[in-house]
């Protein structure tokens, strides 16, 4: 009888920690980058537009282009003023990238050469 009240009190304690705990670990929306046509490209310098999205931590977005051509590197507020990066960013190069979104500032650049002091470049806010 022990093992029984002691499984049913376990089972009881993972119940309330699910009622608990914030559930963050529900998927986001997905946000193509640009548009289906151009995509991460020269012409992302007024994505989103006039669209009201509001970005949420956990959205992804989602960055087409055709590699080789471009990239796409996650910087900080300084690097992405700087149209630089720390030698150990990450960076994609796919072609098909999806980034999840944290919560506040999240900056992409491309580092291919001078096209983020050209726009290739994107902020958006995630609350």
């Amino acid at each position: 009888m022990a093992v029984r009240g002691g499984s049913t009190a376990v089972v009881a304690i993972v119940l309330m920690l699910f009622l608990v705990l914030p559930c963050d670990m529900v998927d986001g929306e997905s946000y193509f980058v640009g548009d289906r046509i151009y995509g991460w490209d020269f012409n992302i310098s007024n994505w989103p537009k006039a669209k009201a999205f509001t970005f949420k931590p956990g959205d992804e977005l989602v960055f087409t282009y055709e590699p080789g051509k471009y990239d796409v590197v996650p910087v900080n507020g300084i690097e992405y003023d700087n149209c630089g990066h720390a030698l150990d960013s990450k960076v994609y190069r796919s072609g098909n990238d999806k980034i999840k979104l944290v919560n506040g500032s999240n900056y992409f650049i491309s580092d291919f050469p001078n096209q983020c002091d050209s726009g290739v470049k994107l902020r958006v806010f995630a609350k």
